[in-house]
């Protein structure tokens, strides 16, 4: 199994001064490794229809409505699923989450895979977007491990962290989070426009 995640929104907490109200992190799941390539691939033939550089990396907020409409078309026909959990950060209480972004993600991310840990074989290989510091990725990786996998059964095998500039099912996690983002803080006119594309393919938990 194959599980590709990313995130939208931001893990900050200056509410009402630049961080967001919501807070997505959405994972795509392949069983497939095949069918995981020819999604890959059909993101990549996209980028040629539309004259894009093989560079080009689809961001949700970086593209036009256009764009988003037709990158969701092109993929929604793929086997894969998605599950996402969404955070009002308003609602998060704990002194220590609010004040460390790094805890407050890596809770999520933990929260997300447990809550959904029936779907996942042993040794599924996680895939994450890269951006963070050598040091973070090394504690994130420590803490997922220690906190999904047990002496009974290991949920994940492997953790890497991929440059998603050049991973394209890294990019269709990022649209697909960017998706469920704009459902749920439901402040734009075409905010339910983009899931209503993918919604049979998706389970959100919206987290209390």
């Amino acid at each position: 199994m194959l599980i590709f995640i990313d995130d939208s929104g931001d893990p900050g907490f200056k509410l009402g001064r630049g961080s967001t109200s919501v807070f997505v992190v959405a994972m795509i799941i392949f069983k497939d490794n095949l069918v995981a390539e020819e999604t890959s691939l059909n993101i990549k033939k996209l980028k040629r229809e539309l004259n894009f550089r093989d560079e080009y990396e689809f961001k949700f907020n970086k593209c036009s409505r256009e764009l988003r409409i037709k990158f969701l078309e092109k993929i929604k026909n793929y086997d894969f699923t998605a599950r996402a959990i969404s955070v009002r950060k308003e609602l998060i209480r704990s002194p220590i989450l609010r004040s460390s972004r790094e805890k407050f993600y890596n809770f999520i991310v933990q929260n997300l895979l447990s809550h959904y840990e029936d779907n996942f074989f042993n040794l599924a290989t996680v895939k994450i977007d890269g951006r963070a510091s050598k040091i973070f990725r090394a504690e994130f990786d420590y803490y997922l491990r220690k906190m999904i996998n047990n002496l009974t059964k290991k949920k994940i095998g492997k953790i890497k962290h991929v440059n998603s500039r050049t991973d394209s099912l890294i990019q269709l996690a990022d649209m697909v989070a960017g998706s469920i983002r704009r459902l749920k803080e439901a402040s734009k006119n075409d905010y339910d426009l983009y899931y209503n594309i993918i919604k049979n393919k998706c389970h959100i938990w919206d987290f209390e």
